[in-house]
């Protein structure tokens, strides 16, 4: 009996052995799921959190135009905002629930993305074509007055400004500290974005309209005829490609090709090289900056078309033909694409093939560039308003 009982107790330490151990095994191999999973999501946290805003022109400062959400299937006006004088090229920067755009009347606006209220403006000396960027609670732009300011987000308050001596189309990138701009007096410069303080400027073959990409310490930027790479920390040229021009349209740089349009046609580059991999010429000339995915190119042209090139070899996709220019630039999300034309609309089409989704008609001819922010779609025209579709 003895025997028996030490057998029994025996077998039922090595059974508590057995379970201890699965148990274990359990709890390990759950603790490892958890931590892969978190560590999944702490690397995608960045996209999720930046996909709610557009802080800047084309959403990011690749200026991809690309936003990792969707935006409005129909129609609908959430509101409508009046600026004194026409909304032309600047477009919307979206931060915190707060929109900031600039318009003809010199005049810099913050208003409530919810509700479109004022909350602030500021005046400069000139036009503001620029649209502004929102970085760290501080709001860059430039002026036809010849500066770039910083104002604080929520006062509206200027921080600094800095002089060129030409109108500032360009919208500011900032990266890392510094922000990058280009001027009509025929430079780009590196401003330290906390002071205004001039690091560096580079002097260009002509006037640069477009706004500086920033990736991977490299500049991306054009001038009226030249698309320039510049290293981010000197200013050094590293490469130039002469386009003709005119060129107003903004690089787009996406699995390390430049993507642009000037004069009549779309470049594709080398990003490192500057080589040229492809062009597609258009009807009319382009002035749109390119919005990018992995495989598609979205382009609008003064021949009245919105086109989808394929990003690899620019062969084209499909067109879609509006009833007048299109100078303001794509931007896509999810599957559509939304743009605005001089024939007044605004338009979302289905990005894999081109359709008609919906249109909107505002009081005149639109050249600024929509942005989106938690699905509600914002864009100016030169009716003097911006309007929010949600």
């Amino acid at each position: 009996m003895k025997t028996n009982r030490l057998t029994n107790k025996k077998m039922k330490n090595h059974l508590r052995k057995i379970l201890l151990s699965i148990l274990i095994i359990t709890v390990l191999s759950a603790v490892s799921i958890y931590l892969v999973f978190y560590h999944s999501a702490d690397v995608s946290s960045p996209q999720v959190t930046t996909s709610h805003w557009s802080p800047t022109f084309h959403r990011d400062f690749a200026r991809t135009g690309y936003a990792n959400s969707s935006g409005p299937l129909t129609n609908r006006t959430l509101w409508a905002f009046s600026a004194r004088m026409d909304i032309e090229y600047s477009s919307p920067a979206i931060v915190n629930d707060v929109v900031y755009f600039g318009s003809n009347d010199c005049w810099v606006y913050a208003v409530n993305a919810s509700t479109g209220d004022e909350i602030w403006s500021f005046l400069t000396g000139g036009s503001v074509e620029s649209s502004c960027t929102v970085v760290d609670g501080v709001v860059y732009f430039g002026s036809h007055d010849d500066n770039v300011y910083a104002l604080d987000a929520v006062t509206g308050n200027k921080i600094w400004h800095y002089s060129t001596n030409g109108d500032v189309y360009s919208t500011p990138a900032v990266v890392d500290g510094v922000l990058y701009v280009g001027s009509t007096d025929d430079k780009v410069y590196a401003l330290d974005a906390s002071t205004g303080r001039e690091i560096w400027s580079y002097t260009t073959s002509n006037s640069v309209w477009s706004s500086p990409a920033v990736v991977n310490g490299v500049v991306y930027v054009n001038s009226h005829d030249t698309a320039y790479a510049l290293d981010a920390l000197t200013g050094r040229e590293i490469w130039s490609f002469f386009a003709w021009g005119p060129l107003y349209s903004s690089s787009a740089v996406v699995n390390d090709r430049v993507y642009f349009g000037a004069s009549n046609s779309v470049y594709c580059l080398d990003a490192v090289s500057g080589q040229k991999i492809w062009s597609y010429d258009t009807g009319s000339r382009v002035e749109s900056s390119p919005a990018v995915t992995d495989s598609i190119v979205y382009l609008g042209s003064n021949d009245f078309n919105m086109y989808a090139l394929d990003a690899l070899n620019g062969n084209k996709i499909w067109n879609y033909t509006t009833g007048a220019s299109i100078n303001g630039s794509p931007l896509v999300a999810s599957n559509m694409v939304y743009f605005g034309s001089k024939d007044y609309d605004v338009y979302a089409l289905d990005a894999f093939t081109g359709n008609k989704i919906w249109s909107y008609q505002t009081g005149t001819i639109i050249e600024s560039t929509p942005s989106l922010a938690n699905g509600v779609l914002y864009i100016g025209s030169n009716d003097a308003k911006i309007y929010a579709f949600g």
